[in-house]
């Protein structure tokens, strides 16, 4: 809990908890998506002292392998797409498109099992509140 991840992350998304969930977790980094989600640079695990965050290499595979930090889902009854408007902001934010999300016809997002849940397609949905956010894998 030193937060040189923090100090490390050029997208400035990682924030830590204080003492509003205990001792036990003050200082732990966390991320709010919808306020500035992981751009997947993998730099916060380059700079981990303790493995905490496990250092990744900067390439498909190991990032779908070894970050899971929530997985994507999309609010039907909110989405611009599935209202019969053509949007799909969600699907080019990602930076995984046709491997974490994809579109259909009107460009209605899917999300796939792949997703990593870096929350930039919940930071750019245009809708309020956001037709798809992060669920978090507290695995």
């Amino acid at each position: 809990r030193c937060g040189q991840c923090g100090e490390a992350c050029p997208n400035r998304c990682i924030n830590y908890f204080g003492l509003e969930n205990g001792l036990a977790s003050i200082d732990t980094p966390y991320i709010i998506p919808r306020d500035q989600a992981c751009i997947l640079c993998m730099k916060c695990g380059d700079v981990c002292p303790t493995d905490a965050i496990q250092k990744v290499e900067y390439k498909l595979a190991p990032i779908l392998a070894k970050v899971k930090m929530g997985k994507a889902r999309i609010d039907k009854n909110l989405c611009l797409s599935y209202q019969g408007k053509s949007c799909g902001v969600c699907y080019r934010a990602c930076p995984l498109p046709d491997v974490a999300i994809k579109v259909g016809m009107m460009e209605q997002p899917e999300v796939l099992d792949s997703c990593v849940g870096c929350g930039l397609c919940e930071r750019s949905c245009i809708q309020l509140p956001q037709a798809i956010r992060i669920i978090p894998d507290y695995s």
